[in-house]
C-alpha cells in the first residue's frame, strides 16, 4: 500500500515546438521508459489529465509511491533525461493521513 502521493504540473515550453518531430519522439519514449521504470519499482500511476479552466498549467499528472523518497528518484530520473527543458512544472508530494 502507497503512503505517499506526486501530482505533477506541467505545460510545454515554447521551445518544445521548434523540435522536430522524430526529436520530441525520441525524447517521449525516453519518458516513457522512465515511467515505465517507476511502476517497475512500485510506484502506481493514477493518470495523466488534461487540465480545464483558469491554470497555469495544462496537464496533472498523479502518482502513488511507496516512499516519498521513491517519487524524488522519479523526479530525479526524469530531470536527467531532459524533460524538466521542455516542460514548466510545478510539483507536490503529499504523505497519507491516518484515517
Amino acid at each position: 500500500m502507497s503512503n505517499s502521493i506526486w501530482i505533477h504540473y506541467s505545460r510545454p515550453r515554447p521551445h518544445w515546438y521548434l523540435l522536430s518531430e522524430p526529436e520530441q519522439t525520441a525524447l517521449q519514449q525516453n519518458w516513457s521508459a522512465i515511467r515505465e521504470q517507476a511502476e517497475a519499482a512500485g510506484g502506481a500511476t493514477q493518470g495523466r489529465f488534461h487540465i480545464r479552466g483558469q491554470h497555469d498549467f495544462q496537464e496533472v499528472e498523479i502518482w502513488t509511491f511507496p516512499q516519498t523518497m521513491d517519487a524524488f528518484n522519479h523526479w530525479s530520473n526524469l530531470v536527467a533525461a531532459r524533460y524538466n527543458e521542455f516542460f514548466a512544472f510545478s510539483n507536490n508530494i503529499g504523505l497519507g493521513l491516518e484515517a
